[in-house]
């Protein structure tokens, strides 16, 4: 399977969960659930991503879910996730997995040491003067405890390697910015934010909900692109209460929650991760189960 490089990221891409069994990855779960999401149109995969529990990966681990994914040949772009602190380590990393059929990167800032933006800007600078392959940015403060600072992306723009950004910066007037610059491809990162970031002209989203219904998350995005507000409106308010109950508990607990009630894999997390509660579980199975029965 050669390289099929991603320049258009329009769409909704899925940042894959890893299932588990017993505590080790159960690749075979994994396959079912890349050839079942694939057929919902979406436009493609983030594997080890913080969707997918990587930072409770070992090495060999993320090998095994990337060629477990790669198997699956569904023909969709493939964006593996690389994050760490320090510049050097991470490009070697990232050049470790660029000689995997992979589309691209998605790479979130410095974790844990707080750079300032001239740091910023030099990570990733450093990663995509090294990279043969399209970076896409991933601004996810809460998690790395960095923001990247509108000026820095829009310096970071420049590069013809860094071609998009995954906007969880909670800052609707940055993403309206960058979005009116037209040089980053702007996917929503905060699900709640997918509808107000599509209609402001963003390119689509990278959804740990659609895990569930892809095929209205796509029916969404189509619907604003051909200008149907209306009935986009109405798709919107039936994922709503979903996308809720999606991020009630800590990311990707409610998902695999979810896909475990649809028989696809087991609802199990890696320590210290957790399964829902028990009322959690039981309000997303009352909301999945009004979505799967709705058009």
């Amino acid at each position: 399977m050669g390289d099929v490089l991603v320049q258009d990221l329009s769409g909704i891409w899925i940042p894959l969960v890893t299932p588990f069994s017993g505590d080790a990855v159960d690749l075979p779960a994994l396959r079912r659930l890349v050839a079942h999401l694939a057929a919902g149109g979406i436009a493609g995969f983030v594997v080890c991503g913080s969707t997918g529990e990587a930072a409770l990966l070992s090495d060999a681990e993320q090998r095994e879910v990337l060629q477990a994914v790669l198997d699956v040949q569904t023909g969709l772009p493939v964006l593996m996730g690389v994050a760490g602190s320090a510049p050097k380590p991470v490009r070697d990393e990232l050049l470790r997995w660029a000689e995997w059929p992979v589309a691209g990167f998605l790479v979130p800032p410095p974790l844990y040491v707080k750079p300032p933006q001239s740091g910023v800007v030099d990570f990733f600078a450093t990663l995509a003067d090294a990279s043969p392959k399209p970076i896409v940015l991933y601004d996810i403060p809460s998690r790395t405890g960095t923001r990247i600072a509108r000026e820095t992306s829009l310096a970071l723009a420049a590069h013809p390697r860094v071609i998009g950004i995954k906007d969880c910066g909670g800052d609707f007037t940055d993403t309206q910015a960058l979005i009116d610059d037209g040089r980053l491809q702007v996917l929503a990162g905060d699900d709640a934010n997918l509808f107000a970031t599509l209609c402001a002209g963003g390119h689509g989203a990278i959804a740990a909900s659609a895990h569930v219904r892809p095929d209205l998350f796509v029916r969404l995005c189509q619907e604003v692109q051909r200008g149907d507000l209306p009935a986009a409106r109405v798709t919107w308010r039936g994922l709503s209460p979903w996308i809720d109950a999606a991020f009630c508990e800590p990311n990707p607990a409610p998902a695999k929650a979810a896909l475990a009630l649809a028989g696809l894999l087991n609802d199990e997390l890696r320590a210290p991760m957790a399964s829902v509660s028990p009322p959690t579980k039981a309000g997303i199975a009352d909301i999945v189960t009004a979505l799967q029965k709705a058009g």
